[in-house]
């Protein structure tokens, strides 16, 4: 059967304009969706985002939604805009596998919040997007699934967790999907193909998928093209929800329009960061990317933070913790079938102490009260890039990504973790430029805790004075 050429103007159509012609009658959800179903049958071969693609019902739905359109009746803001989910987050009738042999089979019997309120919204599933193992990992490469690919070069990294999520965005498969964040998941992969992330503010999406409720790693974010999708996205997603005792009471309005003069505000550039080694590239571009928003009126001061291996380190005992406590019961049964480093991380969870692992607190409060706090009390927000490195190959490991030189230099591939620390502060990653071989980078603005309107609001002047949206992977 032949596959039908997508439209590549309608593929990269934003999710806001998608919504405002299907209401207009301009478009319909079933030239939409058949259009985002045909760019993934062109894009998954080459690329694999997508584990689960679900044309049939995606098809059926649309057309229940014209119909609906033709009536006068609108179900919200994503009405006929495809969306995607990540292979972590549950959906009702639909396998969802965590990457994983332990869940290769797992067929849950409800949506996560999340799910039904894009359901709720209008928006159609198309599909669910690939994650590493239990979404360990900044690779997205699982021992069920394969590798993800980067669409600006196969040969490299897309970026992880949510590394399905982000191709799928970047080429223009679907405007809008879903990703998780614990320590970077949703601005590593944004990164590394050039588009929107944002670890929202903790409990600013209700998270509902773990054992245990009072979690305080992890969120759910949107990747999208714009910052006026990830706004639409958050607008339809946030709670709160009585089903997370930790969502937040108060929601913000996403839908205003945002002031782009930023006199009055005073923004901390953060480059003496640990003692990080910054790819020069990557260091040039975050530094363009305050100059805008000091040329949009922003006063911008150069700080330091003292935080180097040690900060990374105290976040991967708490991910070694939360990998060994939520899925350390599959071990005994699919250690043959599990990637080696997450059968590292849960051994090393399991080798903690619960007295240890409550100290670890001590640290987290004195980098707050010490360090990033001050720094917030005196500034709006922080910006810093989001990973040190542009897009790296595949197969990467923490001794080739993550060590101290000899002279106390200090080598990463993320800035992302440190920041999940102290998940009340939203952190959003925008596209700020890209390689002389054509690789993206990204800017990481870190608001003050809760703020997650402030946050967009500079990531939309970036946007504005150092457009991305027309810049498109060659994939």
């Amino acid at each position: 059967m032949t596959t039908a050429t997508p439209d590549l103007a309608l593929s990269y159509l934003p999710a806001t304009e998608i919504a405002a012609r299907i209401r207009s009658g301009a478009l319909t959800a079933t030239e939409v969706i058949a259009n985002s179903l045909a760019r993934i049958a062109g894009i998954n071969p080459k690329l694999n985002c997508f584990c689960f693609v679900y044309p049939e019902e995606a098809r059926a739905l649309a057309a229940e939604l014209d119909r609906e359109a033709k009536a006068g009746k609108f179900r919200g803001p994503l009405h006929g805009v495809p969306f995607a989910i990540k292979d972590l987050t549950p959906t009702k009738g639909k396998r969802t596998t965590l990457g994983s042999f332990a869940y290769e089979h797992w067929v849950p019997d409800y949506d996560a919040p999340i799910v039904e309120a894009l359901r709720k919204a209008g928006g159609i599933m198309v599909g669910k997007t690939t994650t590493p193992e239990f979404a360990y990992s900044s690779f997205t490469e699982s021992p069920l699934w394969g590798i993800t690919r980067n669409p600006w070069n196969p040969a490299l990294c897309a970026g992880g967790s949510s590394g399905g999520a982000g191709v799928a965005v970047a080429t223009g498969c679907v405007p809008l999907a879903e990703g998780s964040d614990m320590g970077g998941s949703v601005r590593i992969p944004a990164s590394f193909c050039g588009v929107v992330g944002l670890k929202p503010s903790f409990g600013r999406i209700p998270f509902t998928i773990l054992p245990s409720e009072f979690d305080q790693l992890s969120h759910f974010g949107p990747l999208a093209r714009t910052v006026g999708d990830a706004c639409l996205f958050l607008q339809a997603t946030q709670g709160p929800d009585e089903r997370d005792i930790q969502s937040l009471t108060v929601p913000q309005d996403f839908t205003q329009p945002f002031d782009t003069d930023l006199s009055g505000l005073s923004l901390a550039l953060c480059l003496d960061f640990g003692k990080r080694v910054w790819h020069p590239e990557v260091e040039a571009a975050v530094r363009r990317a305050a100059q805008a928003l000091a040329a949009a009126g922003a006063r911008v001061e150069e700080v330091s933070l003292p935080w180097g291996i040690e900060l990374d380190d105290l976040w991967a005992k708490h991910w070694a913790v939360y990998l060994a406590s939520f899925f350390g019961h599959k071990l005994a049964a699919f250690r043959a079938k599990m990637d080696p480093k997450v059968v590292a991380y849960i051994e090393r969870g399991n080798a903690m102490s619960a007295v240890e692992f409550k100290q670890l607190e001590f640290e987290r409060t004195r980098a707050w009260t010490e360090d990033l706090g001050p720094i917030l009390a005196r500034h709006h927000a922080l910006l810093c890039p989001t990973m040190a490195q542009p897009p790296v190959p595949h197969g990467g490991n923490d001794a080739q990504y993550w060590r101290v030189d000899p002279d106390g230099s200090y080598r990463c591939l993320d800035v992302t973790s440190v920041f999940s620390l102290f998940g009340m502060c939203p952190a959003l990653s925008v596209p700020c430029g890209w390689t002389r071989d054509n690789l993206p980078m990204g800017l990481q603005i870190v608001a003050r805790r809760h703020d997650d309107r402030l946050a967009l609001r500079l990531g939309a002047t970036v946007e504005q004075r150092l457009p991305w949206a027309q810049v498109r992977p060659p994939q």
